[in-house]
């Protein structure tokens, strides 16, 4: 509880200047979590094509994984979206943020 207490007296300015002190211990671990995130948002994305196409075609042969692959690339890309939306919004308020 001590820490948690000796940051609220800390200002906005003193902890954006005391960032780049602070290292992460896995590098470049968050950038290649999102990468692999979008690869698999991306995957799932050409699987509902491909079985959008085979229903079209007719060549689909099991109707039920086929709209279970179409709704999991929906459902991905909706959460993909909301990240998103998320991360924009937080750089924005950094950017508000008065020093």
């Amino acid at each position: 509880m001590s820490d948690i207490n000796g940051i609220s007296g800390t200002s906005t300015a003193e902890l954006l200047k005391s960032k780049s002190k602070v290292e992460s211990p896995s590098g470049g671990a968050f950038a290649e979590q999102l990468k692999s995130a979008l690869n698999e948002v991306n995957e799932l994305q050409e699987g509902s094509e491909q079985a959008v196409a085979d229903l079209a075609t007719g060549q689909v042969k099991d109707l039920h994984q086929a709209a279970l692959a179409i709704n999991k690339a929906e459902t991905s890309m909706k959460l993909m979206l909301e990240i998103r939306n998320k991360a924009l919004n937080a750089y924005k308020e950094l950017g508000r943020t008065q020093l």
